[in-house]
């Protein structure tokens, strides 16, 4: 669709990075030797797709990875729209406003680094990162917090969320859906009328929307989006 809108001539399809160490840069070399003139990365590769770039965006830079990426001439360039494109989802699409909220993000990989800075600059009153292991999460939001402008963040481990108050967004940015895995939420996360959002998306309801939804019919409701 979006090559008939523009009238270009285009083929768009997925391409395997390869789990072995080196794969996404040889995946990345091939492509680029066959004429590839840009590429859209999913996870795991967003860090190595910003390690792989020659230049990169204000928001590819502060966040430590990239979604996209164009090549000019025998330069890449890297970019990150996760955040942007996430941000427009929950308040123009969405209709939920983030001015204010208290916001929780799960996972400490590409897709948080990349969500993390649109999220403040929307006004989130609060930004809490939550992960498996505690240390990655507070040292990315001690490395962010200088660019957060008045949004407090914080980093800890699940374990760590237990008895504060409720969070208004719950975006679950970490892997865990594609294994159909839970996530180790205590109970009183999601405020009442909270939306959760999973960033792994596909036809119907991931663990963790099941969590918020099982949440949802304990205390009054929660929108779910994936």
């Amino acid at each position: 669709m979006f090559a008939q809108a523009t009238g270009q001539d285009m083929v768009y399809e997925a391409i395997d990075g390869g789990g072995a160490a080196g794969g996404f840069a040889a995946a990345l070399a091939a492509f680029r030797a066959a004429g590839g003139r840009g590429a859209n990365v999913t996870l795991p590769f967003k860090l190595e797709a910003l390690a792989a770039a020659d230049v990169a965006s204000d928001d590819a830079r502060l966040a430590g990875a990239a979604n996209t990426l164009r090549f000019e001439g025998n330069r890449i360039a890297a970019h990150n729209t996760d955040g942007i494109g996430l941000v427009r989802d929950i308040t123009h699409n969405l209709g939920r406003p983030l001015a204010g909220r208290r916001v929780l993000l799960l996972g400490s990989g590409g897709a948080t680094r990349g969500a993390l800075l649109p999220l403040a600059r929307a006004g989130a009153a609060r930004i809490a990162i939550a992960n498996r292991t505690a240390d990655k999460a507070v040292a990315l939001a001690a490395e962010l917090t200088p660019h957060c402008g008045p949004a407090v963040c914080s980093g800890g481990g699940f374990d760590a969320l237990a008895g504060q108050a409720p969070f208004d967004v719950l975006i679950n940015a970490t892997s865990a859906s594609l294994g159909g895995s839970a996530l180790p939420l205590p109970a009183g996360v999601f405020a009442p009328g909270a939306l959760a959002y999973d960033m792994v998306y596909g036809q119907g309801l991931t663990p963790f929307l099941r969590q918020a939804q099982a949440a949802g019919q304990a205390m009054g409701g929660v929108q779910l989006a994936d």
